[in-house]
């Protein structure tokens, strides 16, 4: 049985938002929903100290490949879905067959 992990970078903008305050409520927000219903790791990775931009780090492990990466889409169509007032400024995802030692 192998072991694959999916990882994407969202990078989103928050074009309405005014304060390090607001933007931590919506990235919480965010993560939060994205841990509960796909069952993923995601937190803030880079922008914390700017309050329009951040990107959002998300993984996931499978025993497949297509099933982590479609784990990965499924959460990334749900912020496009759920959060329109963001802006997706990228997601870069990547699926990394793991060796394992016997």
């Amino acid at each position: 049985m192998g072991m694959n992990v999916a990882v994407c970078a969202l990078s989103i903008r928050l074009p309405d938002n005014h304060s390090l305050k607001g933007k931590r409520q919506i990235v919480h927000s965010i993560t939060g929903r994205l841990q509960n219903r796909f069952h993923v790791t995601a937190a803030e990775v880079d922008g914390q100290g700017l309050w329009q931009v951040s990107t959002i780090g998300v993984a996931y492990v499978s025993n497949r490949v297509d099933h982590a990466r479609a784990t990965i889409d499924r959460a990334i169509a749900y912020v496009v879905e759920n959060y329109p007032d963001i802006e997706i400024l990228g997601a870069q995802v990547e699926v990394f067959p793991v060796l394992q030692r016997d």
